[in-house]
């Protein structure tokens, strides 16, 4: 098993493969006809890559996206990619990719400078929603694929997950929610055992930007616990969002337990678990499916 210090310095090729989306059978070839990074190998004899092969695989990535062909990036020194790459820097908006690529990089190097300076470009080009919709999105996605093949450890996921969640929070923060009498009251939490809550934030934030009132009950709930704060604030609707259901056959109780606790409210659900689960939707459940769907959510009246 990997320790931490190994896991933030050696990659497989596997690894180099999720990271940057070259094959690794690519990744090979260059290695032989290019020489463009050299493996090293375990005292047991096994090939791994440090974090600078990685770094120098990704930059090679984002030129290749950019139209440079591997024969001239090949015949570069590290100064000229480097230069290249930072060429790329007011041209973002051309290949949203390139976003990407910059906060993957941040998470590799827990480097919160770059992080910053690469979110702020990018809602300052494109907006917070379409940020979230078209690079975030898209980012954490990768992240999940990352996690599950063990290509990033806790330490990463956690640094860039809380960075976006201090984001989201401060754009909540700072809007000003005008009621009227079409507002919609929503409750909004995760279940029990259920911690990751971006999407959930990302639609608090689109839920009060469109007039809608919100209680936002976070992480981690338990269900006679959102039982109380029905009864206390008589929601017109509830959204949470499950990823962690240890057993799917428990989905279909949960979407019965919701839709008979709460009979008068619109139930709107998402996430893996319930998305990917085969299950009767009862009449007052709502499956979301894609997360342009919370932008159409947030701009439903009464």
């Amino acid at each position: 098993m990997k320790t931490t210090i190994d896991y933030m310095s050696k990659y497989s090729i596997k690894d180099l493969e999720h990271l940057s989306g070259i094959k690794a059978h690519t990744i090979r070839i260059w290695e032989q006809r290019h020489g463009i990074i050299k493996p090293k190998r375990t005292p047991t004899n096994i090939r791994y890559y440090s974090s600078d092969d990685l770094k120098t695989i990704l930059k090679i990535a984002r030129l290749r996206e950019n139209g440079l062909k591997i024969s001239k990036i090949a015949s570069m020194t590290r100064e000229e990619i480097n230069r290249e790459v930072g060429s790329l820097d007011d041209h973002e908006s051309e290949d949203i990719r390139n976003y990407i690529h910059f906060l993957t990089t941040a998470m590799i190097d827990l480097d919160e400078a770059l992080f910053e300076r690469t979110l702020s470009t990018c809602i300052l080009q494109l907006g917070l929603e379409t940020t979230m919709y078209r690079i975030i999105h898209p980012f954490l996605v990768k992240i999940g694929t990352l996690w599950q093949t063990e290509a990033i450890n806790p330490a990463q996921e956690h640094f860039i997950s809380c960075l976006l969640r201090q984001k989201l929070i401060v754009a909540i923060d700072g809007q000003k929610v005008r009621i009227t009498d079409d507002s919609k009251k929503f409750l909004l939490y995760l279940p029990e055992g259920e911690l990751h809550e971006l999407t959930l934030l990302f639609s608090c934030y689109l839920l009060r930007k469109n007039g809608h009132q919100v209680i936002y009950l976070g992480q981690n709930l338990p269900f006679e616990d959102v039982k109380t704060a029905y009864r206390v604030y008589q929601p017109h609707c509830l959204l949470s969002i499950s990823t962690n259901f240890p057993i799917t056959e428990l989905v279909q109780d949960y979407m019965n337990d919701l839709s008979t606790s709460f009979p008068e409210a619109t139930i709107y659900l998402s996430g893996y678990a319930v998305l990917n689960a085969k299950v009767i939707v009862p009449t007052n459940v709502e499956l979301l499916h894609e997360l342009r769907d919370l932008n159409e959510l947030s701009t439903i009246h009464s």
